[in-house]
């Protein structure tokens, strides 16, 4: 039996892998439809492809009888613990944590502030040749709400820093204290949304976060407050937020959506107040070196039976 790395970066064109196993190129193809690069049976680390249609990443994963480790290049988990059962117990399951997070932070603020300075109304009025003058929000002087401050919401802190900003509040699953202040416990968001100016989306998809911005979380935000996900689509009931965008009391600055993709004729596309992206957070060109160290730094820890970096759960335990 080998001891197979399926890798859906090319082998040759990441620098620094360690000696030891043999190294597989498969990321599913054009169609979904690539064979396996090897016997499934001698994969021990299996590195999930990216940007890839989550039936061909989940493809693999029953026959993977004898994988040790699965590494997504993601930072949220949830597209393979959807098919936990397909997994046979003593599965480390890892994330990408320390590849996305410039690159998500950097589109979190960019739509913040092209929501609030109104740039999708400017390029409409370029593409029209028309000179569209008006004033708008400045991020200046906002209250600023982060739900999901792990380190992808650290990262969006940091690059709010400058932006003179009236407050930040933080939130994850539960409260602690950080360099730059309290986190508090998503059992705080009743009391923290009605002051908030701008709400950043920025937690994993769980059952816990599944529909947490529901018609109670919208209602309790502020008239005319903004709303940033650049989580996971399903956090936010999709009909709860159109009815809040239709009425024009709340905005929207969507990377990512439920239904994903967002098919044409959808409501979100032509409801007013809404700026949608394809769910681009993390594809930048930040994203390749930083997911080649990851994979380097992982795979000699592997190999020289190190503690792994960034496990998220065992299977089975």
């Amino acid at each position: 039996m080998t001891a197979d790395v399926w890798l859906p970066i090319p082998p040759q064109e990441i620098e620094g892998l360690p000696a030891g196993p043999r190294y597989l190129f498969w990321d599913g193809g054009e169609d979904g439809e690539q064979e396996f690069p090897g016997d499934p049976a001698d994969c021990v680390l299996y590195v999930v492809p990216y940007m890839k249609r989550w039936p061909v990443k989940v493809r693999p994963l029953e026959h993977l009888t004898g994988v040790r480790v699965i590494q997504t290049l993601t930072a949220g988990v949830d597209d393979v613990t959807a098919r936990l059962s397909d997994i046979r117990p003593g599965v480390r399951l890892c994330n990408a944590r320390g590849v996305h997070e410039a690159s998500t932070a950097e589109l979190a603020l960019a739509l913040t502030l092209a929501s609030l300075r109104g740039i999708p109304q400017f390029v409409r009025a370029q593409a029209e040749g028309r000179w569209h003058s008006a004033f708008h929000p400045s991020l200046a002087d906002k209250s600023v709400l982060i739900v999901g401050y792990g380190a992808i919401g650290a990262a969006i802190e940091d690059r709010l820093a400058p932006f003179e900003l009236a407050r930040v509040a933080r939130v994850a699953r539960s409260k602690r204290t950080t360099a730059r202040g309290l986190v508090h416990p998503l059992t705080d968001l009743p009391s923290l949304l009605p002051d908030a100016d701008v709400v950043i989306l920025s937690t994993p998809l769980t059952e816990e976060t599944r529909g947490l911005v529901d018609a109670e979380f919208l209602g309790r935000m502020k008239d005319g407050a903004l709303l940033v996900n650049v989580a996971r689509g399903p956090v936010v009931d999709t009909k709860a937020l159109l009815a809040e965008l239709d009425s024009g009391r709340l905005t929207a600055a969507l990377d990512v959506t439920d239904p994903e993709p967002l098919p044409p004729g959808h409501p979100l596309w032509q409801t007013p107040g809404v700026l949608i992206s394809p769910h681009v957070g993390g594809p930048s060109s930040a994203f390749l070196p930083r997911a080649k160290r990851l994979l380097v730094d992982q795979l000699t820890r592997f190999v020289n039976h190190e503690p792994l970096r960034n496990v998220i759960l065992t299977t089975g335990s």
